[in-house]
């Protein structure tokens, strides 16, 4: 574990020699760490202040719910005041803003008690704003209660518009089934919204100061980059578990992003990644235990929402989620630990033209514990190897969806296609950049080659893509990548500090970004990522999801390029690749309906005003079903593609019923999928 060296740039002793309290020494020590091993340091002055508080006040009360005009007005005076106080290891601003919540909190809570007593009247035409950057604070209390109205009545009345949907499908099922009558329902559904808040407000009485201090110091190492932060001691063994993949539960990780918990990513081979509906960028808003009342998270701490939703293995857990789009779903989600075989390289060969073998690859796995333990690069030697030997003209290599991983793996594997040379630069702050070369000049295969990404692409699958894309041996396939090229790294906090501060202990960890990759031509994949040399429509595309849409990302910029030898085996003129591509998705009816989807996803992500009229919001959720169905059973009609595993996986899974089932699904998607589809259309057509 690396370990950050103080040298002395704060004092960390009173004028008597004795320690000062814990969190002085904490802010101190974090503030040095990011001083001296961050890829960028900022420059600790007002103008780094402002950008603090300006995260910080979005973070402490992103739906303006609890503070009024007049406390953020209260609160401003400190702006530009954060950098002195973190010179003096205080922790001012943090300390008058978490009283003042904890203020504002006690007295909202008279305010949904006492709106939920009285029934709603849904005939009233009147809307809701959802997105809490378009709001604005109160002016005063009696404006803050009018917005707790609206948002109990609007939780309400999603909750009624289900509870309907329900009951119309056991009519429908038993017509002799005993009805609500409306008002029965709006009852029942105020009771629902009573209960989560109340089981809400239980929680947020148990928070206490230290619980919020995270969030602050958090809101300061975020303006260095998206990826650096501070992890308090249980959080950082609540990482460990994870990163582990030992847990069981879900297989997703999340982060807190504009005052909501959101799916960061999500583990392949996990339970999450095989049912298939939740996705990097939804919004989790409520967790329920199997057929249980959900529990609202809003206002929850990360570590709290995740013992909800972890759980143990054959339990389940539904999630209602809020998509990019503005819509909600609720995702059912039987927990179980995660199957590895899925996190590993699949094959299977396409029978078209030609015969043209894929391999699926999920993620840049590596077992460091173990060596004789399986890695992607040698497992994606092994699926070539027995394609070729059965027969295979052309590869696809599909990286969608992978987030990276192994950069070691990631080298291996583009080695497979060249001859040597060159595959990524890794450059640290205050060094030059240290150029990663593919050292074995074997090509395990020099034919046509497409590799398929997609915007959850990213590190490591970049890399790949695009050290593949410089030396001119692949046509890159899909929609542009995500965007990180930034390399972080774990300093505990507990080995930087010296042995007088053990009663103190434990401090957590920090995490600090010290390195930035760079392609081989120069340019980092940072915010840019990878662009496909062709680009196909992909309703995702159209929403703010990427490394740009962070806050205070690195910025791109361009170093030296490496000294390589693009490869000339053979020709491809990208140009005519491109030009016969669109030519055969304006003819494709389902790309159509996608490049139609994502605008509209567009279009409800911008919409964020709901109607609160129930006639209303019964009509745009109708539209909004209706919509996705047409786009559901065009699916129906793609052509199918000819695809088989080879006879050798096929006999590893016929004893196994579970792994047999798995295997039929991964031909069954595979089947369907338009953009394989396009890829092999570019292999046949266009890369002969």
């Amino acid at each position: 574990m690396a370990v950050i060296l103080l040298t002395g740039s704060f004092i960390l002793y009173t004028k008597k020699g004795t320690p000062e309290d814990k969190n002085e020494i904490l802010i101190k020590t974090v503030m040095q760490g990011l001083s001296q091993g961050h890829y960028s340091p900022e420059k600790v002055d007002d103008a780094f202040s402002k950008k603090v508080f300006a995260l910080y006040l979005e973070r402490l009360d992103y739906n303006k719910k609890f503070l009024l005009e007049s406390d953020v007005a209260m609160l401003r005076k400190y702006e530009t005041a954060i950098d002195d106080q973190l010179q003096q290891g205080s922790y001012e601003l943090f300390d008058v803003s978490a009283d003042l919540m904890e203020k504002r909190t006690k007295e909202s809570q008279a305010y949904y008690k006492e709106i939920l007593a009285k029934p709603f009247d849904f005939n009233q035409a009147e809307n809701i704003e959802l997105d809490g950057k378009k709001l604005s604070f109160a002016k005063d209390k009696a404006a803050l209660k009018e917005a707790w109205r609206k948002q109990l009545k609007y939780q309400t009345l999603v909750r009624l518009a289900d509870m309907q949907k329900e009951q119309e499908k056991a009519t429908a099922k038993d017509a002799k089934k005993e009805q609500k009558t409306f008002e029965q329902m709006e009852a029942d559904a105020r009771q629902r919204v009573l209960k989560t808040y109340d089981d809400l407000y239980e929680r947020l009485a148990k928070v206490n100061k230290e619980d919020r201090r995270a969030t602050y110091i958090n809101a300061i190492t975020n303006v260095y980059d998206p990826h650096s932060g501070y992890f308090p001691p249980k959080a950082k063994s609540d990482f460990d578990i994870e990163f582990t993949g030992r847990l069981e539960g879900i297989g997703a990780s999340l982060q807190e992003k504009d005052g909501q918990i959101k799916v960061a990513e999500i583990v392949p081979g996990s339970p999450s990644y095989l049912q298939g509906d939740l996705k990097p960028g939804d919004a989790i808003q409520k967790v329920a235990q199997g057929n249980g009342e959900p529990v609202l998270i809003e206002g929850m701490r990360i570590d709290d929402a995740i013992q909800l939703i972890r759980g143990k293995k054959g339990t389940e857990v539904r999630l209602t989620v809020k998509k990019p789009n503005g819509s909600t779903k609720v995702i059912s989600i039987i927990r179980d630990v995660i199957v590895f075989e899925e996190t590993y390289a699949q094959s299977a060969m396409i029978n078209d033209k030609q015969k043209i073998g894929y391999i699926k690859l999920p993620g840049f796995y590596a077992d460091f514990e173990n060596k004789g333990g399986p890695n992607s690069g040698a497992d994606v030697k092994r699926e070539i190897e027995k394609l070729k030997a059965a027969g295979m003209q052309g590869l696809i290599l599909d990286l969608r969806n992978n987030g990276g991983g192994s950069l070691a793996d990631a080298i291996e594997m583009a080695g497979l296609f060249i001859d040597q040379g060159p595959i990524v630069q890794v450059k640290t702050a205050a060094g030059k950049a240290v150029v990663l070369d593919d050292r074995d000049p074997q090509v395990q295969y020099g034919g046509p080659l497409v590799i398929m990404v997609n915007s959850n692409s990213a590190s490591a699958s970049e890399i790949l893509a695009a050290a593949m894309q410089d030396y001119k041996r692949a046509v890159i396939v899909g929609s542009p990548t995500y965007g990180k090229g930034t390399v972080q790294q774990f300093f505990e906090l507990d080995e930087a500090l010296p042995a007088q501060f053990d009663t103190f202990k434990p401090f957590g960890a920090l995490k600090l970004t010290t390195q930035k990759f760079y392609r081989i031509n120069g340019g980092t994949t940072q915010l840019r990522g990878v662009k496909p040399d062709v680009v196909l429509p992909d309703a995702y595309s159209f929403l703010e999801f990427g490394e740009k849409d962070q806050e205070y990302p690195l910025p791109f910029d361009e170093i030296a390029p490496a000294k390589f030898k693009p490869w000339t085996k053979s020709k491809v003129n990208i140009a005519q690749v491109q030009a016969n591509s669109r030519n055969r998705i304006s003819g494709n009816q389902s790309f159509t309906l996608i490049k139609e989807s994502g605008q509209r996803l567009k279009q409800q992500s911008d919409n964020t005003v709901r109607s609160l009229k129930y006639t209303e919001y019964l009509q745009e959720e109708k539209k909004a079903e209706a919509q996705a169905k047409r786009f559901e059973e065009a699916q129906k009609n793609v052509p199918v593609l000819n695809v088989n595993r080879l006879q050798q996986d096929l006999q590893a899974v016929s004893g196994d019923t579970a792994k047999a089932a798995r295997s039929k699904d991964f031909l069954k998607n595979l089947q369907k999928d338009i953009y394989v589809e396009e890829a092999v259309a570019v292999i046949e057509k266009d890369l002969k």
